[in-house]
């Protein structure tokens, strides 16, 4: 009765890993174009991103000019290394930083758990096998070997 259910999941199961490495794909890309995007909306114009900086956002502890400089460059540099999935869970680790404070500090949103589930997922699992990660693990391997 159940050996045919049995004989599909074998067929399926070598599938899984390539699954997983495409999902985790999708994440690099989902969770980079949000900040990409935010990103080049902080140096569009760079004065009112300043403005927000000092009078609205309020980061604690930091220097509103600073804040609104390492906001951007994290913006736009951690994104283009997910998307690569070049040190991943490095270029994972500042977003997910910014989430939070985000969320404490200026915007309560639902939406930044989820920004942080799939950052979090990223640190936790890495690029995957589509990625700049993978092709060096195995470079490193082949030249350790």
């Amino acid at each position: 009765m159940f050996k045919p259910l049995i004989n599909a999941y074998a067929r399926i199961q070598p599938f899984w890993p390539w699954l997983q490495d495409i999902v985790l794909l999708a994440q690099r890309l989902l969770i980079g174009k949000i900040f990409f995007v935010s990103g080049l909306t902080k140096i569009d114009d760079w004065s009112n991103t300043l403005a927000l900086f000092q009078d609205e956002y309020k980061v604690p502890f930091l220097p509103p000019v600073f804040s609104a400089y390492s906001a951007t460059i994290f913006e736009l540099i951690c994104p283009v290394l997910l998307a690569l999935g070049l040190g991943t869970r490095f270029a994972a680790l500042p977003l997910i930083g910014m989430t939070a404070v985000i969320q404490l500090t200026y915007d309560q949103n639902p939406q930044h758990y989820t920004w942080a589930i799939l950052l979090l997922g990223l640190v936790a699992f890495g690029s995957g096998r589509i990625g700049f990660d993978a092709i060096i693990a195995a470079w490193l391997r082949r030249r350790m070997a």
